[in-house]
């Protein structure tokens, strides 16, 4: 099973477009090759790098029976499924709004064995109850994020130290996506 995205590539940078930078809306995904025997698709989007700021891992997008038939879901929309609670308290797409530095963020999908039976607005931990012993087959997409105000700060950082050594490797994940939009 593969989940792709033509707006980023695997651990490829995310446009502003889709983060609280921009207009906060869903990238396409692209879904294929998904097993014949799964009953439903489960897709969660979160972000590990959130623990040291949230405690927890920060869940941007959580949504469940999803017709495995599906192959594209379009850029803005939601998909056809139950709508689950992420971490903003509400449902439906919340994009990368990191508050600290560059974050990963994983798109993750799941081909399950049956259709769900849990309500509307669970949140992610009583998804993965239960979804546990359930999962066909899984695949994930991942992508970075820096805010513009940070990669600014970072930019104007490097021109005053003029990018010296101790900068590079202090913060050599910011400055390598800096590098990559300059």
């Amino acid at each position: 099973m593969k989940l792709t995205s033509p707006n980023f590539g695997h651990n490829g940078n995310i446009p502003s477009e889709f983060t609280c930078d921009g207009i906060n809306i869903s990238p396409e995904l692209h879904i294929s090759d998904v097993p014949k025997n799964a009953k439903s698709l489960v897709l969660v989007m979160d972000d590990p790098d959130a623990i040291p700021v949230a405690g927890h891992v920060w869940d941007h997008w959580v949504v469940w029976n999803i017709s495995p038939d599906t192959k594209i879901i379009q850029k803005g929309k939601e998909p056809f499924g139950t709508q689950g609670l992420t971490s903003f308290k509400r449902t439906g797409y919340g994009g990368p709004c990191p508050p600290n530095g560059l974050h990963k963020y994983i798109f993750k999908l799941y081909a399950l064995d049956i259709v769900l039976n849990i309500p509307e607005k669970s949140n992610k931990i009583q998804l993965e109850s239960a979804m546990k012993n359930r999962i066909v087959e899984k695949t994930e997409l991942a992508g970075t994020y820096l805010m513009k105000k940070f990669q600014k700060l970072i930019f104007i950082s490097c021109q005053v130290c003029i990018c010296s050594a101790e900068f590079q490797i202090k913060y050599k994940q910011d400055f390598k996506m800096l590098q990559s939009l300059f």
